[in-house]
């Protein structure tokens, strides 16, 4: 099996190679915007001279993106870029937005195509070398678009600037953003409070637009009424306004930076200016959220229905419970595929007694550092200020179209479309001979990988609990829990009673060997139904039809046909670089909506619908935890258990966590918890009830019952 693991593992490189090429990639598209970072160095990325790059934006109709202030609501777009030593970026050049009403609110934003530039300052530290002889800017950028509803959105860019040559493809873009940013005034401007009113007054404003109406933008958030429009004066070349206080203002500055623009229908000039403010601010008024009931409501509730940070575990039990629940992962139906050809292995020894203790203790090396591995990766993950939890790696497109290819190969190995050995070089074949404990060393990882994602019963308390641990603390929890998942095959291995039970070795072992593709190659589509979540189904689409060419490739290899082969793996290569970026590339977040009985978990929703005196049910899923599919298809879909909650009028919430959510995460961590799934019922005025992963019907009744 040796040569199995090691080809499909090169196959997986040979793979991302136009995978990471496409993920260089400076657009993103999706279905509101599309986005593209571009940049503008007339006399090349050199010390002195001007380099610009920017985002720019272009939005589908009715949709808009905003401003550094975004109004009545709305978020600015954010920019964080990666640059290499000597390079510097600026702050966003900001352009004239626009007032975007919504219903009797209005925001401030941009419509159709907009860029949003900023200057980078290349010093003489900047040192492009041979192998880097370009300036690479790497950008992750961060946006709100909105029609009537909201969607956040986020895209990483990468862009090469030429140093000794000019780049002016982008100029007249450049150009028209400069002419579209507000000029500074020299004169004065003052704002004065009176009562819940502004008075604002600006001077020496040009000529040309002396008497004509115009428009006001604070950059300060919450400082005014966004959708009220000033009472406006010209008194000779003095423009002065009257704006209301907005009644949520959380500031009471000393100066007000105010853009004040031309009227839309016209050819816009906008001016900057910094105006002192003087009078007595009235006081702020603190604005409720919610209710002062169900304020009140919720205040009732907090005490008992807080839940600590960290479960009130010993270090001991922690041992335990992560030695129970890698011995229940065995379980899970995550692991299944993984252990069929590990039963298969086991029967190739039969009879062997020390090829078996040699196996067993491969594998379950091979368990306990790849969960040591994981373990590790993740904590110093979260030291870095990452919010992650355990299943991590499936959160990522790449991980799971990489798996969906090694499943692939791996499947039509055992299918018999080709063999490893008649062309692989024959030191590979020599030394999987050498070598068959490497075998079950890569069968131990391949199983860890798969069944990372899911937790079982007091897996999850633990790993809870190591997360809040020092490091030298936490990884002994995750390698005692690779250890219980390896205990049955390490104790079989060790047991001659076993090898006594196993048949010999025969021709039954070619049927069992292609019907051990099934469970390989239905991993597979569930890989891909996976990928679909997180990169919809365009990214679905084009895995599917990178893992057909990689089955011709490997049909064509068996041919033996070199034109044949050359002609497949070409055609493969150019159909990844074509279509690979919908693979890695995010689809758009759906809004949440209700999804027939399960309405869509947020921050707050439980404790809210907590104060109405509702009792709630929250399923912390997600579409890579098969456990989680597993359980929302029979015992959450029970008629039984259905009646029971709406006999108790329960709110079911789902927090979705295919995708990296901080918010959801730390939702799991005030639980105690660190991976999917969990479930827990809310009763207003108790202690939230955190059931099993392994959710019975019985069980989860009786629960019920007891709201």
């Amino acid at each position: 099996m040796l040569h199995r693991f090691l080809t499909a593992l090169v196959l997986i490189a040979a793979s991302a190679i136009p995978l990471c090429a496409n993920a260089q990639k400076s657009i993103v598209t999706t279905e509101q915007v599309r986005a593209e970072l571009v940049a503008h160095a007339p006399q090349g990325a050199v010390p002195g001279q001007p380099v610009w790059v920017g985002l720019q934006i272009s939005h589908q109709p009715e949709w808009h993106t905003y401003w550094k202030n975004a109004g009545d609501s709305g978020l600015p777009t954010t920019l964080s870029w990666t640059l290499p030593p000597g390079v510097t970026a600026g702050d966003i050049a900001w352009p004239l937005p626009h007032k975007i009403p919504v219903g009797t609110l209005a925001n401030y934003g941009y419509e159709g195509t907009v860029l949003l530039p900023v200057p980078l300052t290349i010093t003489p530290a900047f040192k492009p070398t041979l192998l880097a002889s370009d300036l690479e800017v790497k950008l992750h950028a961060a946006w709100l678009v909105c029609r009537k509803e909201c969607i956040p959105q986020e895209g990483d860019f990468v862009l090469k600037i030429p140093v000794k040559s000019s780049t002016g493809l982008n100029a007249a873009a450049f150009n028209a953003a400069q002419a579209a940013q507000p000029e500074p005034l020299v004169g004065r401007s003052n704002v004065v409070v009176k009562g819940n009113n502004l008075r604002v007054s600006v001077t020496d404003l040009p000529p040309e637009i002396r008497g004509k109406t115009l428009q006001l933008f604070p950059e300060t958030p919450e400082i005014t009424e966004t959708a009220a429009e000033p009472t406006q004066n010209w008194e000779g070349d003095v423009w002065t306004a009257d704006v209301p206080l907005s009644a949520q203002r959380s500031q009471s500055p000393d100066e007000m930076p105010l853009v004040l623009a031309t009227a839309d229908g016209e050819p816009r000039r906008g001016f900057l200016t910094l105006a002192n403010v003087s009078g007595r601010w009235p006081a702020v008024a603190a604005v409720p959220t919610v209710s002062p009931a169900l304020t009140a409501a919720l205040q009732a509730n907090s005490a008992a229905s807080q839940i600590p940070s960290a479960p009130s575990l010993t270090w001991g039990a922690a041992l335990l419970g992560a030695l129970l629940g890698g011995l229940i992962l065995n379980l899970m139906p995550c692991v299944f595929p993984v252990l069929a050809i590990k039963v298969m292995g086991f029967a190739q020894h039969a009879g062997d007694r020390r090829g078996h203790r040699v196996d067993g203790m491969a594998y379950s090396t091979g368990v306990v550092l790849s969960f040591l591995a994981l373990g590790g990766l993740m904590l110093a993950l979260r030291a870095g200020g990452e919010q992650l939890g355990w299943g991590f790696q499936l959160q990522s497109p790449a991980v799971v179209a990489g798996l969906a290819v090694l499943f692939t190969v791996v499947g039509l190995n055992l299918a018999g479309l080709f063999e490893f050995g008649q062309f692989l070089p024959s030191r590979v074949v020599t030394l999987q001979a050498r070598n068959p404990a490497l075998n079950a060393f890569l069968s131990g990882v391949l199983a860890v990988a798969v069944a990372s994602p899911c937790t079982a019963p007091f897996m999850g308390a633990s790993l809870g609990f190591a997360v809040g641990l020092p490091t030298v603390q936490a990884l002994p929890v995750f390698a005692i829990m690779g250890l219980g998942m390896a205990l049955p095959y390490l104790a079989a291995s060790l047991s001659p009673a076993v090898a006594r039970l196993l048949p010999r070795p025969g021709a039954w072992m070619q049927t069992l060997r292609r019907l051990l593709a099934i469970p390989m190659l239905a991993t597979v589509a569930w890989l891909v139904w996976v990928l679909a979540q997180q990169s919809g189904m365009a990214g679905a689409a084009s895995l599917l039809a990178l893992l057909a060419g990689a089955t011709v490739v490997l049909w064509t290899l068996r041919q033996k046909n070199t034109t044949s082969t050359m002609v497949s793996i070409a055609a493969t290569a150019v159909l990844a670089f074509a279509i690979g970026h919908n693979i890695t590339q995010l689809a758009p977040p759906v809004p949440a909506v209700a999804n027939g009985r399960w309405q869509a978990w947020e921050p707050g929703r439980v404790e809210q619908t907590l104060a109405a005196g509702q009792p709630v049910m929250v399923d912390f899923s997600a579409a890579w935890c098969i456990t989680c599919q597993y359980n929302e298809r029979t015992t959450l879909a029970h008629p039984a258990v259905l009646a029971d909650l709406d006999a108790k009028n329960v709110q079911l919430l789902r927090a979705d966590w295919t995708r990296r959510d901080p918010a959801i995460t730390a939702a799991l961590g005030q639980l105690g918890r660190n991976g999917v799934p969990v479930y827990v019922l809310y009763k207003p005025g108790s202690a939230p009830q955190v059931l099993s992963e392994v959710l019975s019907v019985d069980d989860l009744r009786a629960a019920i019952a007891r709201l």
